[in-house]
């Protein structure tokens, strides 16, 4: 049961991260006039991972300004989701879960 709650932890945080990757991606592909905003489907998903990402970057951006017009918040937010992907949820799992486990 355990290990169960630490994959489906551990997927949403990856679906986390392939949304921020998404975000950027699809920012730079606007940004440099490859896709456009007026094109529904891009609007509707463009949108979408907004309203995914925005309350993972908005702290960060709080703290940290754009530099040089780059936003390196997403990096940021991407290498913590996964320190705690790759630390802090097996260390979790191992030593508050593992114990009660026959």
């Amino acid at each position: 049961m355990g290990s169960a709650i630490l994959f489906v932890l551990s997927a949403l945080l990856g679906l986390a991260e392939l949304a921020l990757v998404l975000n950027a991606v699809l920012s730079w592909l606007v940004a440099f006039d490859v896709i456009n905003l007026r094109n529904r489907a891009v609007y509707n998903i463009a949108h979408m991972l907004d309203r995914i990402t925005r309350p993972m970057l908005a702290p960060f951006q709080r703290v940290i300004p754009p530099l040089g017009g780059i936003d390196i918040t997403p990096v940021i937010a991407i290498i913590i989701i996964e320190a705690v992907r790759k630390f802090l949820l097996p260390w979790l799992f191992f030593s508050f879960v593992t114990p009660y486990i026959g």
